[in-house]
């Protein structure tokens, strides 16, 4: 993130790189063969069909999606995030150390660690709001992409089933419940990358009642291509038990991740073409973080022929430490600019929906009504230190933070005719601020309340084709602290406070095809307006605001299966993002992205050999507001060979960054001091991707 949104984090601790326990039980497991365990229905018409789902009948806007377990299976993803990009036009960035959250790019927005994109994994909110280094912070290292059964997405404030962060898009990943056949796997590869996982489900009889136990393990480290490695270290565990199915059962789960990093951040690039910096190199070698997070959640599901019912529950334990250094010595030419985020928290969450089918002749006159309430709760401890080497030099501010929240929606579907569907909705959200801040004059109260409608209508004039029109109004909340703020915590000068909720409205256009047999084409128009860009700058301790915006957008997705062996993917969008109130030519959004493109071919036929390559495209940006410096685009090829050696044992060969690109995984422009230098310089600052690099998977399902 930039100066005004940056990041990066703590400490490094013991080294388990060679996390041998871990590995003798999967060497173990590798050896071994046993009977394949039941799965749920969901899971198994997943992995039978392997297809992407076609949604027409279903989806209530063209920028709506479901990706199945096999489909995100044949993805190549360098990190685990990166799974994301499986939603047509999001681009999934990192500018810092692997355990840090990533950078999200989507409909004109550069979404920084995930503002306005509503993440859920497992039914729990990823997003953490009133965070120390910036509003929404998405962290998703906790995921393990082979326990995810499908990826939902939805673009667009046109839910009200959605709500916080949800205006540019909203992505929901699920875990399986079940495991068709457990899985040991070891992976290595260069710089450093080093993995092992263990996952499998057990049937647990209790009485009559069948159950099912599913238990991952993984451990990772990474070095990544940096002068100084980024030492990753990462443990994820996974308890997961359920009965029943999706829609007739229950699941309870534990989840437990941990992570240790050093960060590399962004260079200057001048630093580089003086070469006086190399572009693997940092410029403060004590930069990094540490984080965990714990949770138990479950989810009870009840379903009939006239009605359905669901309620969910989260209890999430969270902890970050975050260092870092983006203006080297420009504000403290001694010491340097270090500065530490701590971050601690515990956020709890209940989650109810009750729906009623009315049933009509012939699939006309049919209707579901849903009402449905979501809780939150977050109790947050955070700062924002000077530090040296990770050492506090002062305090800048601490803050307690109590946040809680209230979500009551109503939504109706209406089947008119066989050709015409409606969905209507209305949510209501009530936020409640109490802010504790060392300096008595930030501390306070505040809340606010906010009424979001929506409606979608859907016209079907042909069985394989569907035109779509959407409006709703959504929001963000913006942290607690700009709620309260009175003094600037940096300069003691006198601050203004921010509006708690910020409004969002959208208007889409949109059209859905399957006008060839294998094919489905989406194409989509949309208009999203926003009250104001005010974000809370947790690098500063102050919110920053910004004028109203506009951004308009089309995009255009193709999933094609002209085989049963062979699928291609086609993504292209465009945004034009633009500040509203501002005179052109300084009326740009810094960091909005505009143009960007995926080209995903995977082929498998059954037999021993399968093959993928994912081309994704991140074009140029504008930096500053006068659109004077602008980024350069960036293009990645990734490939993936997978040999099966016998029925359970396979051999998968990656490979990242084939064509050696030198390009940049992120770009910004601010000013920053190096040592020597007399006085600070604007210049831009770039993370670049990393090279080319192999990495070979032996795994084996028992």
């Amino acid at each position: 993130m930039a100066p005004s949104r940056r990041s990066s984090s703590t400490s490094s601790t013991s080294s388990w790189k060679s996390a041998s326990p871990a590995t003798l039980a999967i060497a173990v497991a590798l050896t071994l063969n046993s009977n394949a365990q039941a799965d749920d229905l969901v899971m198994q018409r997943v992995l039978v069909d392997g297809s992407r789902s076609n949604p027409l009948g279903v989806a209530d806007a063209a920028s709506m999606g479901s990706i199945g377990q096999q489909e995100l299976a044949q993805r190549s993803v360098y990190r685990a995030a990166e799974m994301l990009e499986a939603t047509p036009g999001l681009i999934v960035s990192q500018h810092s150390g692997e355990g840090k959250a990533n950078q999200f790019y989507l409909r004109g927005f550069n979404l920084d660690h995930g503002t306005d994109l509503r993440t859920t994994v497992d039914d729990m909110p990823v997003n953490q709001r009133s965070h120390a280094h910036g509003q929404g912070w998405t962290d998703l290292n906790f995921l393990i992409p082979e326990l995810a059964v499908r990826l939902d997405y939805k673009k667009g404030p046109y839910s009200a089933t959605e709500g916080d962060f949800a205006s540019a898009g909203a992505v929901s990943v699920l875990y399986a419940s079940r495991l068709l056949q457990g899985v040991a796997s070891i992976t290595g590869g260069q710089t450093g990358y080093a993995r092992t996982l263990l996952a499998d489900s057990v049937d647990i009889e209790r009485g009559a009642v069948q159950g099912s136990l599913l238990y991952a393990l993984e451990l990772q480290h990474s070095d990544g291509p940096y002068t100084r490695p980024d030492d990753y270290q990462k443990l994820n565990a996974v308890l997961r038990y359920s009965e029943g199915y999706a829609s007739n059962g229950f699941h309870a789960g534990l989840m437990l991740y941990r992570g240790n990093w050093n960060a590399t951040d962004q260079i200057p690039l001048r630093a580089v073409q003086a070469g006086t910096l190399g572009r693997y190199d940092g410029l403060d070698p004590s930069d990094g973080g540490s984080a965990h997070r714990y949770s138990l959640s479950g989810g009870w599901r009840r379903s009939s022929d006239d009605s359905a019912s669901s309620v969910s529950a989260y209890l999430i334990a969270s902890q970050l430490a975050l260092y870092s250094n983006f203006t080297y010595f420009m504000a403290d030419p001694l010491h340097g600019d270090q500065f530490a985020q701590p971050d601690k928290r515990v956020t709890s969450g209940l989650q109810a929906s009750q729906s009623w089918h009315q049933h009509g002749g012939s699939g006309s006159g049919s209707s579901t009504t849903t009402l449905g309430l979501q809780l939150q709760n977050d109790n947050i401890y955070n700062a924002l230190l000077r530090t040296q080497a990770r050492q506090t030099l002062a305090v800048t501010r601490q803050d307690h933070i109590v946040e809680a929240s209230a979500g009551l929606y109503l939504q109706q579907l209406t089947r008119w005719s066989d050709s015409l569907r409606s969905m209507a909705g209305a949510r209501f959200d009530y936020y409640r601020y109490d802010v504790r801040s060392d300096r008595a004059a930030n501390s306070g109260k505040a809340d606010d309340h906010l009424l979001s409608p929506s409606v979608n209508l859907v016209y079907s004039p042909w069985q394989h084709s569907e035109f779509y029109a959407n409006a709703g109004n959504g929001f963000h909340s913006n942290d607690a602290r700009g709620t309260t703020l009175r003094v600037d915590p940096a300069s003691g000068e006198q601050a203004d406070r921010v509006t708690p909720l910020v409004r969002s409205r959208g208007l889409e256009l949109g059209a859905r095809s399957n006008w060839l047999p294998g094919l489905q084409s989406v194409v989509s128009l949309y208009r999203l307006d926003f009250d104001s860009e005010l974000s809370f700058v947790g690098d500063a301790g102050t919110t920053e605001a910004g004028p109203p915006s506009r951004r308009y957008g089309i995009e255009l997705s193709n999933y094609y299966k002209p085989l049963r062996w062979l699928s291609i993917d086609l993504d292209l969008a465009y945004a034009r993002a633009r500040s509203r109130g501002v005179a052109a030519p300084d009326d740009r959004i810094a960091g909005a992205i505009e143009g960007t493109g995926q080209l995903a071919i995977s082929v498998d036929n059954g037999g021993p050999y399968s093959a993928a390559l994912k081309l994704r495209y991140f074009g140029p940006r504008p930096l500053t507001e006068d659109n004077s410096v602008r980024s350069r685009s960036s293009m990645t090829l990734n490939g993936r060979l997978g040999w099966k050696l016998s029925k359970q044992l396979q051999l998968e060969l990656e490979a990242y960054n084939l064509t050696n690109r030198r390009d940049s995984a992120i770009d910004y422009y601010y000013a920053s001091r190096l040592q020597g230098e007399a006085q600070a310089i604007s210049d831009v600052h770039f993370h670049p991707i990393e090279a080319r690099s192999l990495r070979a998977t032996l795994s084996r399902r028992f």
